[in-house]
């Protein structure tokens, strides 16, 4: 997965304000050394006075220059350590000190993206999600298939709940390793209660554990922020917002049908869902509208996109919620 522009510079800004807050840092425990240990600044005076004349003389062509200042340098080195440690101060005390000593807080290693930048890529990708917290509880680890019962049979399509289940998490699973190389959509639909927006977030959080660019809104909030760019006044936060939506390499819509549904959601969906297809952008949508309720409210041309591009999950069964708060006061 490629950042964006946006999202590159932010991650970089930190770099370069951990390299600056470095440089500070140093400056401050050479004043207080130098305060201490006055011989300190006059050892430092030293090697840069040592190094010029050493440049020098390298250049009217003495090439023992070069070998004699490695070990003087050497030598003065050694007797700021053990100024240093008389004094009860780090032996590194006058060196800049990092975040990650692997790149020096630059975030490369060579050409290759250190360790700490692909961490820091994950960090962004969380708080750009708007699942920060919740994943962390709602994932796959934590998925519990007690909560699907055989005898709750669907009499659409004569399935019980716990069957349905089983097939949407095998789904769920495929979307999430074929990801990087297939186009995939999902529309999650049914009962209330039984775990859409749950399995939802269990794919957010593998892709963006991955690197993937994922944004998670509920159908009023995305609705919202196409409304403000339209409508209200188009500062360079909002502007950048809708692109946002139709580039990330997965958008989560959840409660499709719960925002109050006119001719500008109607259209708006439609923009979204076909500008994502369009780019081949994964989307999820989640909602408990029947399939011709979908079909009614948000046009025939809409559901054609979704009914083409996505795989459709119908989910039935219990409310969880209900079921939760009842073990709960049997316990």
């Amino acid at each position: 997965m490629a950042l964006s522009n946006s999202q590159y510079n932010q991650i970089m800004r930190t770099y370069e304000q951990r390299q600056l807050n470095n440089e500070h840092q140093l400056r401050d425990r050479q004043e207080k050394a130098f305060s201490l240990i006055p011989s300190l600044e006059e050892l430092e005076h030293t090697v840069s006075s040592l190094s010029v004349q050493k440049a020098r003389l390298l250049l009217d062509g003495d090439d023992s220059a070069l070998s004699s200042l490695k070990d003087e340098l050497h030598s003065l080195a050694l007797q700021k350590q053990q100024l240093l440690v008389t004094h009860n101060l780090p032996v590194d005390y006058l060196e800049l000190h990092y975040h990650c000593p692997d790149c020096q807080d630059t975030g490369y290693i060579g050409s290759q993206k250190c360790h700490c930048f692909k961490k820091a890529i994950v960090k962004l990708l969380y708080e750009q999600s708007n699942l920060e917290k919740v994943l962390a509880e709602e994932n796959f680890s934590t998925f519990c298939p007690d909560f699907y019962s055989r005898s709750h049979i669907d009499p659409l399509t004569g399935r019980s709940s716990q069957e349905a289940m089983q097939t949407a998490l095998k789904i769920c699973h495929e979307f999430v390793d074929t990801f990087a190389k297939d186009f995939h959509n999902i529309l999650l639909y049914g009962d209330t209660g039984v775990g859409k927006t749950f399995l939802s977030h269990c794919i957010a959080k593998e892709l963006i554990d991955t690197s993937f660019s994922v944004a998670y809104f509920t159908a009023a909030q995305l609705f919202d922020i196409f409304a403000q760019n339209t409508f209200g006044k188009k500062d360079s936060q909002e502007t950048d917002k809708p692109e946002h939506i139709y580039d990330c390499d997965l958008l989560i819509i959840d409660d499709l049908g719960t925002e109050l549904p006119n001719s500008f959601t109607v259209s708006q969906l439609f923009i979204c869902l076909n500008e994502r297809i369009l780019r081949q952008k994964a989307t999820i949508i989640s909602t408990n509208l029947a399939l011709d309720d979908i079909q009614s409210i948000y046009s025939e041309r809409t559901f054609s996109r979704i009914s083409s591009h996505y795989t459709i999950l119908r989910l039935t069964g219990d409310d969880i919620r209900i079921q939760k708060k009842l073990l709960q006061k049997t316990t």
